[in-house]
């Protein structure tokens, strides 16, 4: 940052003045979420949820056990890396990001960054590469499982094919030598560099902490990993169909498929969360099946209530157990 070669008092300042900035901020944040559930929930029909209890009650468990495979990964991710820390932090810590996910591009994640840099002093680049990885990860899990509804539709191929070079210029450029161009970078630049010049470090770094996670069996690990969690919401669309649209004969496969592409529209969006964007996308594969227009809003809102606003609520709840700075209990490998 800026204030590193800033006398202590001075930096002190800066410290103290952005934290005094940061709660306001966050209840700001939190007040619009709140707003915003509140909208969602004036549009449900309570005794269509009470009716369909179960399977409600169903999709939002498989929602938290998407949850914890992901925190699990993140764990494992940490641990690659050379931290190790406490299962229970890291799992509150990992959830606390939730509280930010309605950020654009849900890079309001990155917010758990702050509690590893307080308790534990990690460096930015380290949550940085793991975040990147994680993302990357999600994205690839999610576009096989979108696959599942674009199977049948040859029109998609060239989509299907431009993917395929995406994902292959990504792995090449990870798997770059990022750690010996940082050396050199980092000889040239000597300690006073320009604030583009520590910009550049710090990102070289963060990329070289990525290739460490990019190894064939830990990023083959992560991807079936990422897979099974997110499929598992999938599910728990499937489910919400069966019961909201008796009536409509919804293949599991095909409602896994849609739950990926409405995510994958709703987060190329760019709105918070993919609000908009992923309901109405949602909500139009849901009819394209059969699903009257009134079921299809039904189904995607209830689905977006145990999955987007159960992660929320329990984000601002890991928030707030993680007021307290924790007590070190890690060792770096």
């Amino acid at each position: 940052m800026f204030y590193l070669h800033l006398p202590t008092p001075a930096r002190s300042r800066i410290l103290k003045f952005k934290s005094r900035l940061l709660y306001p901020a966050v209840l700001i944040f939190a007040i619009w979420c709140g707003a915003v559930f509140r909208a969602d929930l004036a549009q449900l029909s309570w005794s269509a949820i009470w009716a369909t209890r179960y399977a409600v009650l169903l999709a939002a468990a498989l929602s938290l056990l998407n949850y914890l495979g992901r925190a699990w990964r993140w764990d494992v991710y940490l641990k690659a890396l050379g931290f190790h820390l406490a299962s229970r932090y890291v799992v509150l810590t990992f959830a606390a990001g939730f509280a930010f996910t309605l950020s654009p591009g849900k890079v309001g994640e990155m917010a758990r960054a702050r509690y590893y840099q307080r308790d534990h002093a990690m460096p930015l680049s380290v949550t940085a590469a793991a975040f990147f990885i994680e993302r990357l990860m999600d994205v690839l899990a999610m576009a096989c499982l979108a696959l599942l509804g674009l199977a049948a539709a040859s029109n998609f191929n060239w989509l299907l094919a431009a993917a395929a070079v995406m994902l292959l210029g990504l792995l090449v450029l990870a798997r770059a030598p990022w750690y010996a161009w940082q050396q050199r970078f980092s000889a040239g630049s000597g300690e006073h560099g320009g604030a583009l010049r520590r910009a550049l470090d710090s990102a070289l770094k963060t990329l070289v902490s990525a290739r460490v996670l990019l190894r064939p069996r830990l990023a083959l690990g992560a991807f079936a990993l990422g897979l099974l969690s997110w499929g598992l919401e999938g599910v728990g669309l499937w489910l919400l169909a069966q019961q909201l649209a008796p009536s409509v004969e919804l293949h599991l496969a095909t409602a896994i498929g849609i739950y990926a592409i409405a995510i994958i529209a709703g987060a190329l969006s760019f709105l918070p969360g993919g609000l908009g964007g992923t309901e109405v996308v949602m909500a139009a594969l849901l009819g394209a099946q059969g699903v009257t227009p009134a079921s299809a809003i039904m189904i995607t809102l209830v689905c977006r209530v145990v999955t987007l606003w159960l992660a929320v609520a329990i984000g601002w709840l890991a928030v707030a157990a993680l007021r307290q700075p924790a007590v070190p209990n890690f060792k770096e490998a």
